[in-house]
């Protein structure tokens, strides 16, 4: 009797797929929106540089003049006492929280939401910063660190500065035990094996036999989600010609 596929059983939910986020020291978005910003700013301290075991890169946290607390993603050259500020009237600095309508073009920003008052969505990890490249009436041109352009609603928030902890790829994992623990701490499966690899039981592509096909794998097209593998509905098979 066959096992289920990998995708199979990470749908079930089990524990053994599931994010330890009780580890995580909390949501890093932006504040809720409050008046106070919608008719000028306000100002926080950084009070501490934290680590999350799910994000990348440094969180501060910082407690704002109103008695707010928030986790912001920390941009590169703040200290611990540094002052940031939030808000229409914000200062165009690093660390401070604006809307796209007010920061100028050229400015590198990160954490940008993608809808107003959402937090943050884009541009979000070690060593990032994406930039404005164009405004309009109701649009802002943003050129994301992939090279893409990307439209935003100018009321969506982001931060200026570049994202610290740049480099953090260069360091040697050195052994499988380190990756495996990196990925274990943000639900990432790993390792991930071919199907052609597996035995018989485990895969439709496993065992010594599967290896030499003589026609096309190609998921019917009606199948259900965990036998999906293969070919998803190609637009043509066969080797290409030149």
């Amino acid at each position: 009797m066959g096992k289920n596929l990998i995708q199979q059983r990470r749908g079930k939910g089990t524990i053994r797929f599931r994010a330890p986020s009780f580890r995580y020291i909390g949501e890093v978005k932006h504040r809720a929106y409050t008046d106070a910003e919608r008719l000028g700013k306000v100002t926080g301290t950084i009070v501490s540089l934290e680590h999350s075991s799910g994000h990348y890169a440094p969180i501060a946290r910082i407690r704002y003049d109103d008695n707010q607390e928030a986790l912001q993603i920390a941009p590169e050259g703040v200290k611990v006492g540094d002052e940031v500020e939030a808000g229409f009237a914000a200062e165009i600095a690093r660390g401070n929280t604006l809307p796209l309508s007010q920061i100028p073009e050229g400015t590198l920003i990160y954490n940008i939401e993608s809808s107003p008052g959402d937090g943050g969505k884009f541009v979000r990890t070690t060593g990032l910063a994406a930039k404005i490249v164009a405004k309009s009436g109701n649009e802002v041109a943003v050129l994301l660190p992939s090279k893409k352009q990307h439209t935003f609603n100018p009321m969506c928030r982001a931060t200026i500065g570049l994202i610290a902890g740049a480099g953090r790829t260069e360091k040697p994992l050195l052994k499988a035990s380190s990756n495996m623990f990196r990925k274990m701490a943000r639900n990432k499966f790993w390792p991930q094996v071919k199907g052609q690899s597996m035995n018989a039981v485990a895969h439709p592509h496993g065992g010594s036999r599967s290896s030499k096909k003589n026609k096309p794998t190609i998921a019917n097209r009606f199948a259900s989600s965990g036998a999906k593998v293969g070919h998803l509905h190609p637009r043509r098979t066969g080797r290409r010609k030149l």
